[in-house]
């Protein structure tokens, strides 16, 4: 018997349906990427980068090297998207400046500042409520051709690689620790700190700017714990990570690592 004309409207659907979702997972901007846009800076070294609005000072020595970008506003977060990586394409359908297949993943290091003098779309690039990367020159140049000066881009959140142990860099005074905490894999950003002298208990740490945290605790003379909990959820407590002799300026890391 031949199948009713219900049915087969039904299972041409299906296969319709399965197509098109099969499409939409292969095609990049329409499951968990973003569209934005990307601009240069920093000079062909990225010697302009170092330093930022994260602290992480100099991103060769701090291990993020020349793969890292300043973040619009609204993406920066007030600086809670310090230390997050992101995978980033340019929107070959959208521009002709394009470099076809290549990707390059890039670590979130500062803040590209608004400039309300400009229209969003004309130089004001970074104004919210605009997507906007500011990358490295050497990682943007992966991407895009000299001459555009700003591409369009297809950009997704990943996970991020680090090597070694996640650091503390002690900064300060008695009564105040400021900690930098640079080399965060997985997530990469961090959303809660708490700290612990070997005599004390846990004290939650507030964000002070970028990647810093502060403590208002008398420590010294005391090892030091931290307990960091990224924006996934994920904590990892990081004991004694620093001696009882540990001083301000100091960076210290053990093999605790976020995945």
């Amino acid at each position: 018997m031949a199948p009713r004309s219900g049915a087969l409207s039904l299972s041409r659907l299906a296969v319709v349906v399965a197509a098109a979702y099969c499409l939409a997972a292969a095609t990049p901007g329409t499951a968990d990427w973003m569209r934005g846009s990307a601009t240069f800076y920093g000079g062909s070294n990225a010697a302009g980068t170092m330093g930022g609005a994260c602290g992480y000072g100099n991103l060769y020595a701090t291990g993020y090297g020349t793969n890292t970008a300043a973040l619009s506003t609204s993406l920066f977060n007030d600086g809670a998207a310090c230390g997050e990586c992101y995978q980033v394409q340019c929107d070959r359908g959208s521009s002709p400046n394009c470099k076809p297949g290549v990707t390059v993943t890039i670590t979130a290091t500062n803040l590209c500042p608004t400039d309300y003098s400009k229209p969003n779309d004309n130089g004001g690039w970074c104004n919210p409520p605009r997507k906007h990367l500011d990358m490295a020159q050497p990682a943007w140049e992966r991407i895009g051709i000299y001459r555009a000066g700003i591409v369009p881009v297809l950009f997704q959140r990943v996970p991020c690689s680090r090597s070694g142990g996640v650091r503390f860099t002690i900064n300060g005074h008695a009564y105040f620790e400021l900690v930098l905490i640079t080399n965060v894999g997985g997530p990469g950003s961090i959303r809660a700190v708490q700290i612990k002298g070997s005599r004390t208990g846990w004290t939650t740490m507030s964000r002070n700017w970028g990647a810093n945290w502060q403590s208002n605790s008398y420590l010294n003379g005391q090892s030091i714990s931290f307990a960091v909990t990224a924006t996934n959820g994920q904590k990892v407590v990081f004991q004694d990570v620093a001696p009882s002799n540990w001083g301000f300026g100091q960076t210290f890391t053990n093999s605790g690592q976020f995945y």
